[in-house]
């Protein structure tokens, strides 16, 4: 099947052959034309009159000239508390949390998060365009905006979903950022872009109550939903339950693999994330969380890791060596949460303790009651 890519050469071509234009000035004239978007999507002014959310402002949304309003949505939800409160309290308690992990490297606090939310409501009788990606961090955030906008009352045929877990020529898709303003604008032309149903709305809703309560009960049925407007989802929530301490060894698959690239040679934490990043089908961990996840590891009271220089925290540059008890745990033979204890939430989850209650089990591919 022709790609865009091969496609769009092959418009160039044929404008050449009409009008006599060299490459580069037939490509200039085409890259100037809009494609027409998908029908049941926004067309023409209402795209450009729609609030456009998305991930982040590595993605050139601007520059496509569909978007003349744009939201950018800032929190890592997989990492810290997500309880089940109200959306001041949330907002409260994720920019405490993010200021003492020191993620909030914009200094913005709630004072973002409460201008984020009103601009979101302030569009209710509007339309809205999504742009997302296929992995955690993005689905995450695409339940948070999507349940919010059921609470709003805004219908589901006013939402449209432009979502991507890969791209014709990029062997690795890591996300939108990595988009040209013209592959962008090429995309609510494709089968990437729909307009919501009422049914995607309501699996939103849903999983976005079960991420944020209190036991992980309903993690399985979310991880297990094929939908096929939502149709990362399920995947998303599958990867989720695995950062529960596994059974085998209390080590959540993020740190076992942190651990397992340490052992296989990475000798700094900048080499050990990239090769557990690689490791992952959709990369959606930064590094910033992964140091702070080997840092816990090198300062636990029975450290995994060894970290040099000892005594800072953990960087791209910093050493990184097992200890011999963290050979222990990697190889399944002792339990990091048994020695060290946790403290650690997972959406409205707070693991603590060193007896935590629930377990990922690799066996049963189900997170274990207690």
């Amino acid at each position: 099947m022709m790609t865009k890519r091969a496609d769009f050469k092959r418009r160039v071509r044929a404008r050449m052959a009409k009008t006599g234009e060299s490459y580069a000035t037939a490509r200039s004239h085409l890259l100037g034309e809009q494609p027409a978007p998908k029908a049941g999507t926004p067309a023409g002014d209402g795209m450009a009159a729609a609030l456009h959310v998305s991930n982040g402002d590595a993605t050139d949304l601007p520059g496509t000239g569909l978007a003349d309003r744009v939201l950018y949505w800032r929190d890592v939800l997989h990492e810290g508390p997500v309880p089940a409160v109200g959306p001041e309290e949330l907002r409260r308690i994720r920019a405490d949390f993010l200021a003492g992990a020191d993620a909030d490297d914009r200094a913005e606090g709630a004072a973002m998060f409460a201008e984020r939310d009103s601009t979101l409501e302030a569009n209710r009788d509007g339309e809205y365009v999504l742009w997302f990606e296929a992995d955690l961090y993005d689905q995450l955030q695409i339940i948070q905006i999507l349940a919010r906008l059921a609470d709003l009352g805004v219908p589901a045929e006013r939402i449209t979903l432009i979502c991507i877990g890969e791209h014709p020529g990029i062997a690795r898709f890591g996300g939108l950022g990595q988009l040209t303003a013209e592959q962008l604008r090429e995309l609510p032309a494709t089968n990437a872009c729909a307009r919501l149903t009422p049914a995607a709305l309501r699996l939103a809703t849903h999983a976005w109550a079960a991420f944020r309560a209190p036991t992980p009960d309903g993690l399985r049925a979310v991880a297990g939903d094929r939908s096929g407007e939502l149709r990362f989802l399920g995947e998303a929530f599958d990867r989720l339950s695995r950062e529960y301490p596994a059974t085998r060894d209390g080590l959540s698959l993020t740190e076992r693999r942190l651990l397992a690239a340490v052992a296989d040679g990475a000798t700094s934490a900048e080499a050990a994330f990239v090769r557990a990043a690689a490791r992952e089908t959709r990369p959606f961990l930064g590094d910033t969380w992964a140091f702070a996840m080997m840092d816990r590891m090198a300062r636990a009271p029975v450290p995994l890791l060894r970290a040099e220089p000892d005594g800072r925290p953990v960087g791209r540059g910093t050493g990184l060596r097992l200890t011999g008890t963290g050979a222990q745990v990697l190889a399944g033979a002792a339990d990091h949460v048994t020695l060290n204890g946790i403290d650690r939430w997972i959406g409205g989850v707070h693991l603590r303790g060193h007896h935590v209650q629930w377990r990922w089990d690799d066996g049963t591919e189900t997170i274990k009651a207690p």
